[in-house]
């Protein structure tokens, strides 16, 4: 291909006429950073009935393209964004779980669609398509037809292999897809690769929407009840409902992590897991957190601790390095996280309910701000980042007053024990509960409301006080009121059904209603 060099004087940069009539502006902008090789910017002005503009214009693109280089505000390299990637996780301080979360997502999302695409042609019509195509189909199919296979290995098709249908990828995820782009633009830009970060130009995603989904305390009382049928995993998920730890963080707890004297449970790392791989770590923010635990728990975790070295022979008591919960009777390994959360996830199941561990931390969250406790305190326990690490800073005044008022607070409203653990001689709290000084709130207003009903003021089939109001004559919250109606209904006094207000039980079409979830747990315990 020819080219007819237009006459110009001597100056930075040059205008070139090409065949078709456009002129291509050409200027010199260093030594690319990544190919070791001389980068220049060009662009190209296209043909004009009038030469003379053309050539005006084409004038303009050399003032600005030069202007740009010396406000070193140019694209400097002609890498793409793969290889920009592909240096950028190189130097990434990240969990290595993290770390393969962010590869996948590059492999699977960025690199098929962006890989190829120059540092210098990304702008923001680019990153619109991008993620458009995200939220399109997240199998960035095309628009064609094909079966989704269960597995890559030969196999039989079954009601699994299914034709496939588009979805969007997860707003979480395309999140961390637009943080994996801007770190990496960010880099680049210290590297001297561009002079601007070329994936802040993408729209703005709109603000995520917290949905915690905490059990009700109905479905709390019957988790625990139904968790204690094995004293193991009652004692986990108890504690991870009164702790709100994460269960990585569970997993990893050993006996001298609790201090029996003052009651406080102290996090001081987590357990990781990539598949079969488990390790130890820093917790998520990297700092230790202490939480005061009510004294119930705390004689709960005294009796579990005798009951675990007696039943491995070692004497009274634990050493303070064997793990709280281990599948090894001396308390050397830990669990594995996913275990606990497949368990927790059938458990649910066998109950009925779509449920996951990680939302008891939301229901501890969520009864200790209805109990009043303000949100730096709930955030320290919870071991929060942002309020959290703020709680932390100033922990001295922290822990005083405020955490000792949350632990009594969350005690008041956890559901109760099933009533036979208290019997067993293996494993008795009644000191724990000597020592809780009497009837909680909740009790206080059943047994109330019990003798109303035993002395005639309350007749089958009359309405109960709202919850609303018994929360108000108790000063009481309106889960405490919820509570007590739930301890009548368990004892077959009360009728509840939704949308309905409880009403006294008639004896005569009144069964025992005690939990099936203790009866069975009685009888599994007396069998024993």
């Amino acid at each position: 291909m020819s080219t007819s060099q237009e006459p110009q004087t001597r100056q930075r940069g040059e205008i070139v006429r090409l065949p078709s009539g456009s002129l291509r502006v050409k200027v010199y902008a260093g030594i690319d950073p990544v190919t070791k090789k001389r980068h220049y910017r060009t662009e190209v002005v296209p043909p004009a009935s009038d030469p003379a503009k053309q050539r005006k214009q084409a004038e303009k693109v050399r003032t600005r393209l030069l202007s740009e280089v010396d406000e070193n505000r140019q694209v400097r390299t002609s890498a793409t964004v793969g290889q920009l990637l592909d240096e950028h996780v190189q130097y990434l301080s990240v969990e290595e779980n993290t770390l393969a979360g962010y590869r996948s997502l590059i492999e699977h999302h960025v690199r098929p669609l962006l890989g190829d695409e120059r540092l210098g042609r990304v702008d923001a019509k680019v990153l619109d398509s991008f993620y458009s195509e995200l939220r399109r189909c997240r199998a960035h199919c095309r628009g064609g037809r094909y079966t989704e296979h269960r597995t890559d290995r030969e196999h039989e098709c079954d009601d699994r292999c299914r034709p496939h249908q588009c979805r969007s990828l997860g707003n979480g995820s395309i999140r961390k897809v637009r943080a994996i782009l801007s770190g990496a633009g960010k880099r680049a830009l210290r590297w001297g690769w561009v002079g601007v970060n070329p994936f802040d130009m993408a729209e703005p995603l709109p603000a995520a929407r917290p949905d915690p989904q905490p059990p009700s305390p109905d479905q709390a009382a019957t988790i625990v009840n139904e968790a204690w049928a094995d004293l193991d995993w009652g004692m986990l998920v108890w504690l991870a409902m009164v702790s709100g730890a994460r269960r990585g963080e569970l997993c990893a707890l050993t006996w001298k992590c609790l201090d029996s004297d003052t009651g406080v449970l102290t996090i001081r790392s987590s357990i990781a897991q990539k598949g079969r791989k488990t390790w130890e770590k820093e917790t998520k923010t990297h700092q230790q957190r202490r939480i005061t635990l009510d004294e119930q728990t705390v004689a709960l975790l005294k009796a579990y601790r005798q009951h675990c070295a007696e039943r491995a022979g070692i004497g009274t008591e634990m050493p303070g390095e064997a793990r709280i919960f281990s599948t090894d009777p001396v308390g050397r390994s830990w669990l594995k996280p996913d275990t606990v959360s497949q368990r927790y996830a059938r458990m649910c199941s066998r109950i009925g309910w779509d449920m996951n561990i990680h939302q008891l931390r939301h229901y501890s969250a969520t009864e200790l701000i209805a109990s009043g406790v303000d949100v730096r305190t709930v955030a320290g326990r919870l071991g929060h980042g942002g309020g959290g690490a703020t709680t932390l800073r100033v922990y001295s005044a922290w822990v005083a007053e405020a955490d000792q008022r949350a632990a009594g607070s969350l005690a008041g409203r956890m559901p109760e024990l099933p009533v036979d653990l208290a019997g067993t001689n293996s494993f008795s709290v009644s000191q724990g509960n000597e020592a809780s000084g009497g009837e909680s709130p909740y009790q206080k207003i059943a047994a109330d409301l019990k003798g109303s009903i035993a002395c005639g003021v309350l007749n089958p089939g009359d309405a109960l006080p709202t919850v609303a109001k018994l929360a108000e004559r108790y000063r009481v919250s309106a889960g405490t009121a919820q509570r007590a109606i739930a301890a009548l209904r368990a004892e077959g006094l009360a009728t509840v059904s939704r949308g309905r207000r409880a009403t006294v039980a008639d004896p005569a079409v009144s069964v025992d209603a005690a939990p099936a979830e203790v009866v069975s747990l009685r009888n599994k315990r007396t069998a024993t």
